[in-house]
């Protein structure tokens, strides 16, 4: 059964590659000389220093293995390929709430960008959805648990004009 792949931007992969490099050339010789240093205090069955950093070191495994697995199967969105005029991954999109006459922008996403502090929503969220291949000036209705929201896009910027 092939893998999901995993829809990312350019930007969020790069974040991606530095922190699995940081991770396998940094945090590994930390953690290793922390446990080091921990076995030379002598009974490790009472050494809550080694026991902190094993688990540390865990972690770590854990998370690199996690990014191998992600990188592995991510497909980067081109941005050469997107029309400008249309809502897609990698932009960033200012739509007006119709109900509360509120602007809000949201920077779409793939699924392992997501940051609801930054706006940045998943192109698989139900407003990403909805938003997806939409033109300026379009209304949108957005299927929500608390009902149905109305959007209208008034902008749209390009990921390579971010």
């Amino acid at each position: 059964m092939a893998e999901k792949k995993h829809i990312m931007t350019y930007a969020g992969l790069k974040a991606y590659e530095d922190e699995l490099q940081d991770l396998k050339v940094n945090r590994r010789k930390a953690v290793a000389l922390k446990i080091k240093e921990a076995r030379e205090q002598g009974d490790l069955s009472e050494n809550a220093e080694y026991d902190a950093a094993k688990d540390e070191q865990r972690d770590i495994e854990a998370r690199i293995e996690q990014l191998e697995a992600l990188l592995k199967n991510a497909e980067v969105v081109v941005e050469d390929e997107v029309d400008p005029n249309r809502v897609s991954v990698g932009c960033a999109v200012k739509v007006l709430d119709v109900e509360y006459d509120e602007e809000i922008e949201f920077h779409i996403v793939g699924p392992s960008e997501t940051n609801s502090h930054e706006n940045r929503i998943s192109n698989e969220s139900p407003v990403g959805k909805a938003l997806i291949g939409c033109e300026a000036g379009e209304l949108v209705n957005v299927e929500t648990q608390m009902g149905i929201i109305q959007y209208k896009v008034l902008s749209i910027t390009p990921a390579s004009a971010l």
